[in-house]
């Protein structure tokens, strides 16, 4: 791969094609919500409720089932995939796949063909990947670096969404925007440890630049590379947040407050609840009181 022949990924109409296939043959599996709307520290935050009982069960089932697979034998999911969720490749390096399980529409997966983990920072060639993915369409593309930032899998991925998120803006967007500076800087509202760097439009960018722009995010966050066996590691858990427009690193400590499980999105403004008492957890705490336990202060 090189900047002169930029990664392609599969259009928007591959992705819907394949979306549209695989509900039909029931491969994927999505979670109806319930939107509600809480306002804090200028950013009016999204916090999705699954939409009834049944889903409520089955979110709580695919809890019970991650635990328990975190304690025994691993096997990965994305070697071998499931065929009916692969969309197609970008490059020779990664493959873009449907989440089996989603809560917002057309979430899909940048996975490493082969196996990378997840705890290894990203490099030129996984950004190459999702600005090829940024090129096909206006997305919201985020990173899990390890468990306590929400990943589920040790095999490396990124994520992204379609924005507008199933009709809404990204929640922290203005103020990101509002706060926009040289690289890297920090927004003022946002209680939480974060640095923050404005593209303007990341699709005309060089995938070395953008992974420089990454790297200097890391370093004022505290997150620095150490060797794993030739390949450089994460020194601490994070979460990257990546649009056309911006990109934000936020250092983590907890992987959930209260038993509400934050990932990169919860950063982003939108969170998702199982129910009623997981939602009045986050009324009760504040979105962005939430967000700065899970963390570090500014």
């Amino acid at each position: 791969m090189t900047d002169r022949a930029p990664l392609r990924a599969p259009s928007w109409r591959d992705i819907a094609e394949r979306t549209e296939r695989a509900l039909a043959c029931g491969a994927l599996r999505s979670f109806a919500t319930v939107p509600h709307f809480i306002d804090d520290h200028g950013v009016r935050f999204l916090v999705r409720q699954a939409a009834n009982l049944a889903h409520k069960e089955q979110a709580a089932k695919l809890a019970a089932k991650s635990a328990a697979d975190a304690a025994s034998a691993w096997r990965d999911p994305f070697s071998p995939c499931e065929e009916a969720l692969r969309v197609g490749d970008i490059g020779e390096r990664h493959f873009l796949l449907l989440n089996k399980f989603n809560v917002l529409a057309h979430h899909l997966l940048i996975v490493t063909t082969d196996f990378e983990p997840q705890a290894a920072l990203l490099d030129a060639g996984d950004l190459a990947a999702l600005l090829a993915c940024l090129r096909e369409f206006d997305g919201f593309g985020f990173y899990n670096g390890g468990a306590v930032a929400g990943s589920s899998q040790p095999h490396k991925h990124l994520q992204i969404v379609r924005l507008p998120l199933d009709g809404h803006p990204v929640p922290i967007e203005p103020l990101v925007e509002a706060a926009r500076d040289a690289a890297p800087y920090r927004v003022p509202r946002f209680p939480f440890a974060h640095a923050a760097a404005w593209l303007g439009d990341a699709t005309s960018m060089r995938a070395a630049d953008v992974f420089d722009t990454y790297r200097r995010l890391l370093s004022e966050i505290g997150i620095e590379p150490f060797d794993v066996a030739g390949a450089e590691h994460q020194s601490a858990p994070y979460n990257l947040l990546v649009t056309r427009r911006w990109m934000l690193a936020v250092a983590r400590t907890a992987a959930d407050v209260d038993g509400v499980a934050v990932n990169a999105l919860g950063f982003a403004g939108s969170l998702f609840v199982r129910d009623d008492a997981q939602r009045r957890i986050v009324e009760t705490l504040g979105p962005m009181n939430l967000l700065t336990r899970a963390s570090r202060p500014a």
